[in-house]
């Protein structure tokens, strides 16, 4: 489940901290609002030269103090995430172990988002906004990355990509492209000696910990569970991860329209992406055999949190969830207290070591398992190509006696 709307949040700003001293002594002072639209004209060449893209018109520019901020967070997420969507949502990630049962969701959101949210654009209106508390050398991060994606919306629709109903792998990689790109473009335009494209491959991932560090000491950020907070980072530094790459393999060209990823796994692994190996459709076969509460799939970004926390380790995780080919799941039951999950794999090998990494991941969550619930893992193909599913559910639910099936399309 992903943030929505484009927003810069303050992981971008790790690019330019201690070592960003030519960014800093570039940064001015900006009081009123006039000022603050002269700041951003002068930067309107310089975003233009960096995406390789012109502006058919330029953004609005305002301010709004930190509880406009707030307010506008809270109407976009109960706009795009309604209660019933939301307590969908809420249930499978409390399924998966991704949050504890206890976790109030809406509410942690809504204060992490308000806490992160250094500045956003708003395609609705296309108005750049500035939050009044944020300081000189901050306040240009946020411009440079904003305007780009001001400027990506006059080129490809923004809500389109963002606002893709239970598809939430193929909107996390559209998002880790308008962020990544947002924040590959901004480098030059903030330090013009640096060329990003020449940056070693990995460099930008290999900050990942650096932002997770200086964020933690942000209060909403640091007591996030992980899930959270890697969702948060990922599509600005993987997103940027990606854009180097792009940017080498295919100069002059933009990464939209029917270039565009499909999956986080094109995201993580670009050669995937440059031989095409698109995802497959998991499509649940009627009767649902149940109340059907929430549907939706994780995608290989995702899998691999889930398996790092199951299993404790990134490594192991990254290689049990390689040669991800697609995934589905469904939250049943008038409790939603039922999982049931299938994930389809390359080949063989690939679905031997993710049912493997799996089961002795919920395991370890559930030592011995609970009374009341029961697991099943197992290996099985659909429509030929090998799958795994997983079902969680309490020891008596009816659904035991006819599990929901899944086709590929």
């Amino acid at each position: 489940m992903k943030r929505r709307w484009v927003a810069a949040a303050l992981p971008v700003a790790t690019l330019f901290g201690a070592g960003g001293s030519g960014c800093q002594e570039r940064a001015t002072r900006v009081q009123s609002e006039a000022a603050l639209r002269r700041t951003v004209e002068q930067m309107v060449p310089a975003v233009e030269r960096a995406t390789g893209l012109k502006f058919k018109r330029h953004p609005a520019v305002l301010r709004r103090n930190r509880s406009q901020v707030r307010d506008y967070v809270v109407h976009k997420f109960d706009e795009e995430l309604p209660p019933a969507e939301l307590a969908g949502a809420q249930a499978a990630y409390r399924l998966f172990g991704l949050i504890p049962d206890t976790l109030d969701l809406r509410r942690v959101l809504v204060n992490l988002l308000t806490e992160q949210i250094a500045g956003y654009y708003d395609p609705d209106s296309n108005a750049l906004f500035v939050p009044s508390d944020i300081d000189p050398f901050q306040l240009r991060i946020v411009v440079s990355h904003e305007l780009v994606h001001a400027l990506q919306h006059q080129y490809v629709n923004l809500d389109s990509l963002i606002q893709q109903k239970r598809h939430n792998d193929r909107r996390a990689a559209a998002q880790a492209v308008l962020e990544g790109q947002a924040t590959f473009a901004q480098i030059p335009v903030l330090m013009p000696e640096q060329r990003p494209e020449t940056l070693p491959p990995g460099w930008f991932w290999r900050q990942r910990e650096v932002a997770s560090q200086q964020q933690a000491q942000m209060p909403e950020f640091a007591q996030a569970p992980p899930w959270l907070r890697e969702t948060l980072i990922f599509p600005y530094l993987g997103g940027a991860e990606f854009i180097r790459w792009f940017e080498r393999q295919y100069p002059g060209k933009q990464p939209y329209g029917a270039l565009m990823p499909t999956s986080t796994e094109q995201i993580l692994d670009p050669t995937r992406y440059a031989a095409g190996d698109q995802p497959r459709s998991l499509v649940f076969e009627p009767p649902a055999g149940d109340t059907v509460v929430y549907e939706d799939d994780l995608g290989e970004f995702e899998i691999r949190l889930l398996l790092t926390q199951l299993l404790g380790s990134e490594d192991r995780a990254a290689t049990s969830a390689s040669g991800w080919a697609g995934d589905r799941y469904r939250v049943l039951g008038g409790r939603a207290d039922a999982l049931v999950w299938y994930t389809a794999w390359d080949d063989g090998p690939a679905a031997d070591r993710f049912a493997d990494g799996l089961r002795r991941g919920w395991e370890r969550r559930w030592p011995g398992g609970p009374a009341d619930r029961r697991s099943e893992i197992a290996r099985l193909t659909v429509a030929g190509r090998p799958a795994v599913r997983l079902v969680d559910a309490p020891v008596g639910w009816a659904g035991w006696k006819s599990l929901p099936q899944v086709g590929l399309r």
